[in-house]
């Protein structure tokens, strides 16, 4: 037996000790990281302004990035496969954004005043979402929900909004396993994601004060779980009978099909919202949807809903977003990095099954999601029943795989979802399939086991 091998069969005597091992290997890797993070505590809620980017025992501190790789404060450097949570579509230090970006601050940031900009932008999100009849934007995927949220309610004089149970609106719209208690007061209906049924009972008994539902079209908080084509389409049947407002949050899911997944389940929702991407890496959200819903945000009538926002219109967002959509993300350039992504789920499920590992592989074009779970997985309710009496078990799993993905180069998150990029190549995915390949090898008795 070779040392290296000696080392697995010692460590994987069980969970506790390998996942001791995996930690040690990488406190020892990063001890610049470790330093940042001490430091960072003295300022920051356990060093923390972020809580999607905090893992333990601390997270990588990244120097820089470059095309789809990343290098970290004590130089290691590994492909990015979480790509800033979606919004990374460009990968790192693209040329023509960065062109655009010094281009525009060299005539100046902000004017308080209209400029060219969010037209041309404007002008591009209609092209690609005809529901955006009329759009306005903001600042984050979150605010772009709220405001969403706020003109439903507006609009049709009614409170209640209609969530699914394990949705990710938002840090201040948040509803994994119940709601989180800082989000904004408004009254809710929690249904059952993909579950027909129940979603079409839950909006008929509650029509009369409910003034939208709001749906991911894939769940990406609760780990890249499409929704179902019959789901969608009864969906926009029920909300349309009952008069319901139907609002799509596509601030993910917009990157992973020509026209966002509304475009895929051919359905017209009446408010659409965007984020993380449009503005090439830059802040930004968008809201929009049918004329007359977003025609009373017209400032030149009497009776206009007011929306101001210093930095709604910044021109380098603006400009940044023009020139990504138009100049990089093509419709070419688009299918291909949505047709790796499909690739890779396949390759992973392969995998899964050659191993007899209890492993789902979730997601829908360049976004997937990783569970260690038997069995198929339609919602967050079919994921928690997979894990009764094995949460701690799952969850050091979850945390050993992160380590050891990191250990061999892979940029991961510790939830397992995962996003690529323009950037990422057929040779990168290669070497991901690879390395959870090795995981399986190494770890898989450990993972059996839990399920035993």
């Amino acid at each position: 037996m070779t040392s290296s091998a000696a080392a697995v069969s010692r460590y994987n005597q069980n969970l506790t000790s390998a996942l001791a091992e995996a930690e040690q290997r990488y406190i020892a890797a990063n001890p610049s990281s470790a330093k940042l993070n001490a430091e960072a505590r003295a300022n920051l809620p356990g060093g923390n302004t972020r809580t999607t980017v905090h893992f333990s025992p601390f997270p990588l501190y990244i120097a820089s990035g470059k095309g789809s790789r990343l290098t970290d404060v004590d130089g290691h450097s590994y492909v990015d496969f979480i790509n800033e949570y979606t919004a990374g579509v460009f990968g790192h230090s693209n040329q023509v954004i960065a062109k655009a970006i010094t281009d525009t601050l060299a005539r100046g940031i902000n004017f308080g005043a209209p400029t060219r900009h969010e037209i041309a932008l404007s002008a591009e999100i209609r092209k690609r979402f005809p529901a955006m009849e009329l759009l306005r934007f903001c600042n984050s995927g979150t605010e772009a929900n709220l405001l969403a949220l706020a003109t439903a309610r507006a609009a049709t004089g009614k409170d209640a909004i209609l969530v699914f149970n394990g949705a990710y609106h938002g840090s201040l719209f948040y509803f994994s396993h119940g709601a989180s208690p800082l989000n904004m007061p408004i009254p809710v209906v929690t249904s059952t994601y993909n579950d027909t049924d129940v979603m079409k009972r839950d909006i008929a008994d509650n029509a009369k004060r409910l003034a939208a539902v709001i749906i991911e079209p894939m769940q990406g908080g609760a780990g890249a779980l499409p929704a179902e084509h019959q789901f969608i389409a009864a969906l926009r049947e029920a909300t349309r009978q009952h008069g319901v407002l139907l609002i799509f949050d596509e601030v993910m899911t917009s990157r992973v099909h020509v026209g966002g997944l509304q475009a895929y389940f051919g359905v017209k929702p009446d408010l659409v919202t965007l984020g993380k991407y449009i503005a090439g890496g830059l802040t930004i959200g968008a809201f929009g949807g049918r004329a007359d819903l977003m025609g009373r945000f017209d400032p030149s009538k009497p009776d206009a809903f007011p929306h101001g926002g210093t930095f709604n219109n910044n021109v380098v967002a603006m400009a940044a977003g023009y020139a990504a959509l138009t100049e990089l993300l093509t419709a070419d350039n688009l299918n291909r990095m949505n047709a790796l992504g499909d690739d890779l789920r396949d390759r992973l499920t392969g995998l899964a099954t050659k191993h007899k590992a209890p492993m789902l592989v979730t997601g829908f074009g360049s976004i997937f999601g990783i569970h260690f779970h038997q069995g198929a997985a339609r919602n967050v309710d079919d994921l928690d029943r997979g894990e009764v009496g094995r949460e701690r078990a799952i969850a050091d799993l979850k945390k050993l795989f992160h380590l050891d993905m990191i250990a061999a180069g892979q940029y991961i998150s510790r939830r397992i979802m995962g996003n690529l990029s323009l950037e990422t190549s057929p040779r990168e995915t290669d070497a991901f399939a690879e390395a959870v390949e090795e995981f399986l090898v190494n770890r898989g008795s450990l993972l059996r086991e839990a399920f035993a």
